[in-house]
């Protein structure tokens, strides 16, 4: 068994935190496109849906307009009735999508363990 010298020792280590430290940025790279692609996805099936849904809420408005128009409700107040509860009921979901958003967790959780994990083996290795 050959001893190494103090010198060749920190060279190792030099060495091995490099990499270490660039597999760490690889690692959080690859974890935020990840859940950025996530995103993506939710937030296109978001649109589609979203518009599909106006689609349906416009035809629903026309009937319920035309409804209390037969109702002998006049045009225009029929109009801005419906149209009062259909914009609260509409800020009410915003709201909603807005505080889901808020509380999505984007951070990159794998690699922040990773990195005490390393913190924790480079402490080890100087010891």
């Amino acid at each position: 068994k050959t001893e190494r010298s103090v010198g060749e020792l920190l060279g190792d280590l030099m060495h091995e935190t490099t990499t270490l430290v660039r597999q760490e940025i690889t690692l959080a790279k690859n974890e935020m496109i990840q859940k950025a692609s996530q995103a993506g996805r939710q937030v296109a099936s978001l649109a589609i849906g979203g518009a599909v849904a106006y689609a349906g809420l416009l035809a629903i408005i026309a009937a319920i307009i035309l409804l209390l128009i037969h109702a002998n409700v006049t045009p225009w107040v029929a109009a801005l009735l419906v149209g009062i509860v259909v914009t609260a009921i509409g800020g009410a979901m915003v709201m909603k999508g807005v505080n889901a958003l808020k509380h999505a967790d984007m951070a990159p959780r794998q690699t922040i363990e990773t990195l005490k994990e390393d913190a924790q083996w480079a402490k080890d290795q100087t010891k």
